[in-house]
């Protein structure tokens, strides 16, 4: 699958505009919030990705491997914060690559039909000996929770927006 451009890659933020507008409750359950550290600016960047739970911990799996920026990000510095409908967590990434933890991880994946249709697309056969041997194709992060410094969390900045498109949409209810 191709890396993401132009109005795609606009769609794919959208989780972000959603959660800066006070919705994070709402998408929250599927999207996550991943602020990083820019591996050359230092600055706060920030990803809505698909989530999942996997031994209670958010964890989520690259589509494009290695290359995304995100994943590269926590490579340089794995301290992260996430935003889920839960609210924000200092976290430590780590990525998912001993064969124990991957054949937990095959369970987990085969059980959860998104994972499951995932793998499918990336051209796995449903084997837990072929997901451990394939496993530098695909990238498995897990997210742990910590105590140290980690980015600020993406702020609901936009929650004023309400106050302004409720009363319009009432007003053009009121006049249809």
């Amino acid at each position: 699958m191709p890396y993401p451009k132009g109005l795609l890659k606009l769609l794919f933020k959208t989780p972000i505009l959603l959660y800066r507008l006070g919705l994070g409750v709402l998408v929250g359950r599927l999207f996550m919030v991943m602020t990083t550290t820019g591996r050359k600016s230092g600055q706060p960047r920030r990803t809505a990705i698909e989530f999942h739970e996997f031994e209670g911990k958010p964890t989520v799996m690259s589509g494009w491997g290695e290359k995304t920026d995100w994943y590269r990000n926590l490579a340089a510095n794995p301290l992260a914060t996430v935003q889920t409908w839960r609210g924000a967590q200092a976290v430590r990434a780590r990525r998912i690559d001993s064969e124990e933890e991957l054949r937990r991880a095959f369970v987990w994946a085969q059980s959860n039909p998104t994972m499951r249709r995932m793998m499918k697309l990336a051209g796995f056969a449903m084997t837990p000996e072929q997901f451990i041997a394939e496993k530098e194709r695909f990238t498995l992060v897990t997210f742990e929770p910590t105590d140290e410094p980690t980015p600020p969390p993406l702020k609901a900045d936009l929650v004023w927006v309400w106050a302004i498109l409720i009363p319009i949409c009432l007003l053009l209810v009121w006049m249809m």
